[in-house]
């Protein structure tokens, strides 16, 4: 496939809710409206296809290729479009717990690239309760970037978004535009989302794309706020308070002057501090 420095990408804002089948028809209806609006590749939000106990078709945790990523990649097929898939609940057989994972799929509709989210949000709180995510999901064990035309990519999933390292490796990797999904909560949301996204795309110069989940959950509010950030760390697509698509331009060799000004990777002190992949 012939390299892309500049192109267009779809970010999909979504209201999921406990129909499974539902979810993915929307979902395949906003990759079609993407493409149709010329974008290249199109991203989702995490749990983008069950929020819940699913009263439709398709089951819970699924494997991977599956329910999910089949539908997806008919798309991609059918459209000759990239897609990130957001995140989903993937079986692990043998185990209670599920992996929360993503892959991105190419316009032939073939996995390239998959990756379970790493960090799970478990803490005991001042009152003494706990809430421990990872007692139902486990956490993925690698950090995951792929070399594609559209640039090198890299995956993460909602809360590794405070795990500013990740972010380094994936950059030092040669990762130049990351995607976050998430199902940010609303508290959190207005006071770290943008902030954290923005840092992330500044400190790394990458182009961070964030989908995320919009609207009433079972236990909160989703945040939305759906955004891009260039590397120099302007949001430059937001999405407003619905479900929908927003579209950003990608510029590889803007990418590449925003280092050249601010040359921070390259500035490092590894001969006093490194960042290690274990």
């Amino acid at each position: 496939m012939e390299a892309m420095r500049k192109y267009k990408i779809a970010v999909v804002q979504m209201d999921t809710g406990n129909d499974k089948g539902k979810n993915l028809a929307a979902a395949c209806a906003y990759i079609d409206e993407a493409a149709a609006a010329g974008a290249r590749l199109v991203t989702f939000p995490e749990v983008m296809n069950l929020d819940g106990q699913n009263v439709g078709e398709g089951g819970g945790a699924e494997p991977v290729p599956g329910y999910t990523t089949e539908r997806l990649a008919a798309k991609a097929r059918e459209h000759g479009i990239w897609v990130h898939s957001g995140s989903f609940s993937e079986v692990i057989p043998g185990e209670d717990r599920s992996y929360n994972s993503s892959v991105i799929i190419d316009p032939e509709g073939r996995i390239v690239a998959h990756y379970s989210k790493l960090h799970t949000f478990d803490v005991t709180l001042p009152d003494g309760s706990v809430q421990c995510e990872s007692a139902k999901i486990r956490p993925g064990e690698g950090i995951t970037t792929v070399d594609t035309p559209l640039g090198r990519l890299g995956m993460s999933i909602c809360y590794d978004i405070r795990f500013g390292e990740m972010y380094r490796l994936m950059a030092l990797k040669g990762a130049q535009v990351i995607f976050a999904c998430a199902n940010f909560t609303m508290p959190t949301g207005k006071d770290h989302w943008e902030t954290i996204l923005r840092t992330r795309a500044i400190e790394n110069g990458v182009y961070i794309v964030a989908a995320d989940q919009i609207g009433k959950k079972a236990d909160f509010t989703a945040y939305g706020n759906s955004m891009v950030v260039d590397p120099w760390g302007t949001v430059i697509a937001r999405a407003p308070d619905r479900p929908g698509v927003i579209y950003a331009e990608i510029d590889l060799d803007y990418l590449d002057s925003v280092r050249a000004k601010i040359p921070s990777l390259k500035n490092r002190r590894t001969d006093i501090y490194d960042v290690v992949e274990k």
